[in-house]
């Protein structure tokens, strides 16, 4: 057992039968909701590790739940939706999902999503650390210095802020609005071209095969995501 606590929050029965022993088996202890006031209760008297949040809920919107939650904690949020719409996603995360994975999903890809975003937080703390590591990249943030496998790599002042952005959230999907207000400020929320060509600049500095990227990973229509 790893005393990690999951609650799940979703008004289909199938939906937490199904979950319920998976999560067990993993060595989580599981709490329960149906709707979002009993989630916000939840979270409120019991903090659990962390959310799988449906957002289809039957007293409002999953959305409100994570807007309401991020006013008094960071605890991570993965949403689980059978809503496909690149708009839904995009809004769960611009108001502080930590990811979003549809319904059906398979355990494996739920549990690695799990771990990931259980690491992202636990990570946080250390956000400012000198050094940061992403795969074979060592990013020396005083000396705004980059190497990878010890060879240094030449990055511009901007490309840099970029990629410290990305490095202090592995395996988070960051959307396109959250990377720029965040490295180019909120007159850029829009400029998604102007990120597309500095992440493609990154790519061809960084990545071993720049046309099938492994560090920064993009999530179709939503944002990217660096790899841990």
């Amino acid at each position: 057992m790893n005393d990690l606590r999951i609650l799940v929050v979703d008004d289909e029965p199938a939906i937490h039968r199904f979950l319920t022993p998976a999560l067990s088996a993993a060595g989580y202890a599981v709490a329960r909701a149906d709707d979002g006031a009993g989630a916000l209760r939840a979270i409120a008297t019991h903090p659990p590790d962390a959310v799988l949040l449906d957002l289809g809920l039957p007293d409002m919107d999953g959305k409100e739940v994570i807007a309401r939650v991020r006013q008094f904690s960071r605890l991570p949020i993965i949403v689980l939706s059978a809503r496909d719409r690149e708009a839904e996603k995009i809004e769960a995360l611009d108001l502080g999902a930590d990811d979003f994975v549809n319904k059906p999903f398979g355990v494996g890809e739920l549990m690695a999503r799990i771990r990931a975003a259980l690491r992202q937080r636990s990570g946080e703390a250390h956000a400012a650390d000198a050094v940061l590591r992403a795969g074979p990249l060592e990013i020396d943030r005083p000396r705004h210095r980059v190497t990878r496998d010890g060879q240094e790599i030449k990055l511009t002042p901007k490309e840099f802020e970029l990629l410290v952005y990305l490095a202090r959230h592995p395996g988070k999907v960051l959307t396109h609005r959250q990377i720029l207000g965040a490295v180019w400020g909120p007159a850029h929320l829009e400029d998604t071209q102007y990120l597309r060509v500095y992440v493609g600049q990154l790519r061809q500095r960084l990545e071993a095969e720049p046309a099938t990227p492994a560090l920064i990973l993009t999530e179709p229509g939503i944002g990217y995501r660096m790899a841990e």
